[in-house]
């Protein structure tokens, strides 16, 4: 990412260390960067080849003969930096300050290397000072702030960089994604949807607008940004998922099969994908295909969501009629989670599918026994064994 960004940041930094600070006449130090014949062409040849060491080994004889130098150590900075030798380059931009206090390239790149959150705070604050009218920095003090736990802080950055620079897609990304965390979902469509008119295929952009619309319950909205997500091939998980179950509570049970057959087809073979896929398998009666993919979804399971798929199995052989079969697997759900719950299911089963009363009889009273229902439907399941099978035998 580092070499992706380079002509960017080569840039920033050779106009804000060259052109910041008052106490130093920047230009003197250019002609003496000169005096010991350092050739500028070539330091940026350097870097275009993104051959840093050859650079740092040609920049030290004049870091040597003029120590001071701020354009000199800005570059050395530089090309440390992106050799990951954070240690050199830090002492560079540092010794910047030490000419120069208000320079920005510098109070950047250490911003960039801070190791702790209050370090970094202290230079983003410097540079919001220095810059206040600039986005990105209001920007990174809001990340800040987020990592401290801060968040009406962070939206308050956030809420500055994004009213500095309203078509900085970083700016409408980190504003959208707090107001949505502040449930500000009408807000935060609109700045969405007028950024995805310039650019309607961010991935950054489209996954925030999903997430927008499914926390709302806004399920039919989800489905434009979500085939625009499906049709770049990005890999989201939690947006795909969302999209997915958007089009499960909308009813739309195909296009959440499918949404989850194109996951699994980017290699995001995970037991909640398999799952979601069967449930809606079994919404158009495919019970047969449903259970493969529960199948494949216990493969997967872990033992905190194993329980979800011997229910949704029990499920589609009580609705085949396969009674048996789906009392022998909510029989094992509640021998792996001991929820009582599931004994009431297996009295019923026993009761109604197979006909077995003896057999229902000695699952309601385990259940009664443990039974500590919560819920009104719970309540009502227990009065009902209560009445039906508390008596003797």
């Amino acid at each position: 990412m580092k070499q992706l960004l380079f002509l960017s940041s080569l840039l920033f930094l050779v106009v804000s260390v060259v052109g910041q600070g008052p106490v130093v006449d920047n230009r003197s130090h250019f002609v003496s960067a000169a005096q010991p014949g350092v050739d500028k062409a070539r330091v940026m040849e350097y870097f275009q080849e993104q051959d840093y060491g050859a650079a740092i080994d040609y920049l030290r004889p004049a870091l040597e003969a003029d120590p001071a130098n701020v354009l000199l150590l800005g570059w050395a900075g530089y090309a440390w930096y992106m050799s990951d030798r954070l240690r050199e380059s830090e002492d560079c931009y540092r010794r910047v300050l030490r000419v120069d206090s208000g320079n920005v390239g510098a109070l950047h790149y250490l911003l960039l290397i801070g190791d702790s959150v209050s370090v970094e705070m202290d230079y983003a604050r410097r540079l919001v000072a220095l810059q206040p009218r600039k986005s990105a920095w209001w920007r990174i003090m809001g990340g800040l702030w987020a990592k401290e736990g801060k968040a009406d802080s962070a939206f308050g950055c956030y809420a500055r960089a994004f009213a500095l620079a309203p078509g900085d897609g970083r700016a409408v990304v980190a504003y959208a994604d707090a107001l949505i965390d502040r449930r500000g979902f009408a807000a935060a469509d609109t700045i969405l949807d007028s950024a995805l008119v310039v650019d309607s295929l961010n991935v950054s952009l489209l996954k925030l607008r999903i997430r927008s619309a499914y926390m709302a319950q806004d399920y039919g909205t989800v489905a434009i940004p979500g085939e625009r997500l499906v049709r770049s091939g990005d890999p989201s998980v939690v947006a795909l998922t969302q999209v997915a179950l958007a089009y499960y509570n909308s009813q739309s049970y195909k296009d959440c099969i499918r949404v989850c057959e194109h996951m699994l087809d980017l290699g995001l073979q995970l037991e909640s994908v398999y799952y979601y896929a069967a449930r809606a398998c079994t919404k158009i009666g495919e019970y047969d295909r449903s259970n493969v993919l529960l199948n494949l979804a216990l493969a997967k399971a872990i033992s905190a969501t194993a329980e979800w798929y011997f229910d949704a199995r029990s499920d589609n052989f009580e609705a085949l009629k396969e009674y048996k079969q789906a009392l022998a697997n909510i029989d094992t759900a509640y021998y792996l989670f001991k929820d009582p719950l599931t004994l009431y299911n297996c009295g019923r089963l026993a009761e109604t599918g197979i006909r077995d009363l003896g057999l229902a009889r000695r699952y309601y009273r385990r259940y009664l026994l443990l039974a500590r229902p919560k819920t009104a439907e719970e309540k009502r399941a227990y009065g009902y064994v209560k009445r039906r099978w508390g008596g003797g035998k």
